[in-house]
């Protein structure tokens, strides 16, 4: 029998909210095929999403239990979940991976709802999903991303549990970097040492771990490591997006390797500043842009390099809202987001600094222990 993540009461809260707002929009039911919806309703939790071989289906109607439509190698574990209607084929198949089961479990509704908006793809053969839309014809299908991503993003009690924990369990392991991390090093070899740390540390995975390192500063932050040597002067970097019940902490820390310049330490003392100011007004009722714009006048004309200064997270390592100029997202009680202010340093080097914190109707509180306020020399 597959561990059950959270009880069945939680996936009956996150129904109920949402197809509160399906009713409002005069939705009769939504469609999804992407992995973290099928998994916010039903809990189906399995990393056989890593193959694009096969489609899968999740149907919420406006009333009554999710139904979902799944490849036959998913149905046993799928029957572990809270989920009773279950229904599969032998896929891959020839002429008909689960089309006519949508079709048939959706035809003579009037109003589908599907996610069209910014992060959100549609995760089935594009020609397999104009032959759903000819066969239902007669039915509109509208734009639901507000609704779903409006719902995803205010975190239950359970779920902040499991972000908190991640994040506890990756603070542990940054906390042991002046071990992990030294001069002559391989950058490549820090990064495994990281990652093992992470696992024993109590880490379910560690599906993301990126970073860089450089003299007095770094060049990108999504490159693979190589194994060039730390060196003296070097700043290292590392940004972890480790899990736990499939919820992801998604942090990074910065260290000097021996010394640092001036430089390197007025900007990581003035990222540290910018988070300062985000958390003074984090709060219920701001907006995201007003966030990255107190984040924006402590970095002052240096400015950001990775076009935003945090976002949702939760169980995709990045998730909706964007701290960015144009996103007016209120914040709400128990939203989870990221602070990730970063700057430049000259022309070709930048620095990124990045916390996890959680809105409360008070002074939003940090979930990942703090960075130290000045740069740690290793």
């Amino acid at each position: 029998m597959a561990e059950v993540d959270f009880q069945v009461s939680e996936y009956e809260a996150r129904l109920e909210c949402f197809q509160k707002g399906l009713h409002s929009l005069g939705v009769d039911a939504a469609l999804f095929t992407s992995e973290a919806e099928m998994r916010y309703f039903t809990g189906f939790r399995t990393l056989f999403w890593q193959s694009p071989t096969r489609p899968w289906f999740l149907i919420v109607p406006a009333t009554g239990k999710p139904i979902t439509i799944i490849p036959e190698i998913g149905a046993a574990l799928m029957q572990a979940t809270w989920i009773d209607d279950i229904r599969s084929w032998a896929s891959p198949h020839a002429d008909d991976d689960g089309v006519s089961l949508v079709t048939d479990t959706l035809r003579g509704l009037s109003r589908i709802g599907m996610m069209m908006g910014r992060e959100s793809y549609l995760r089935m053969p594009l020609a397999d999903f104009q032959k759903i839309q000819t066969e239902l014809k007669h039915t509109d299908i509208v734009d639901i991303s507000p609704l779903i991503q409006s719902v995803r993003m205010v975190k239950s009690t359970a779920e902040i549990e499991k972000i908190s924990e991640i994040c506890d369990i990756a603070s542990a392991s940054f906390g042991r970097a002046s071990e992990l991390f030294y001069e002559g090093k391989p950058l490549r070899e820090c990064f495994t040492s990281f990652k093992i740390d992470l696992l024993q540390q109590g880490a379910e995975d560690v599906p993301y771990l990126v970073g860089g390192a450089g003299q007095g500063g770094y060049g990108d932050v999504i490159s693979p490591p190589s194994m060039k040597p730390l060196e003296k002067g070097d700043i290292l970097m590392l940004d972890t997006g480790a899990t736990l019940a499939g919820y992801f902490c998604d942090f990074d820390r910065n260290y000097a390797i021996g010394a640092a310049d001036d430089r390197s330490k007025f900007t990581y003392e003035r990222l540290f500043k910018a988070t300062d100011a985000a958390i003074q007004i984090a709060r219920p009722g701001v907006t995201c842009r007003e966030v990255f714009a107190a984040m924006g006048e402590v970095v002052g004309n240096v400015g950001g390099s990775v076009g935003r200064f945090g976002h949702g997270l939760g169980m995709q390592l990045t998730e909706a809202p964007s701290l960015i100029s144009f996103d007016e997202t209120v914040l709400k009680e128990n939203m989870v987001i990221t602070l990730e202010p970063s700057m430049q340093i000259g022309e070709d080097k930048m620095m990124v600094h990045e916390e996890n914190i959680l809105i409360t109707d008070g002074e939003a509180r940090f979930l990942t222990k703090r960075a130290a306020p000045e740069l740690p020399i290793l």
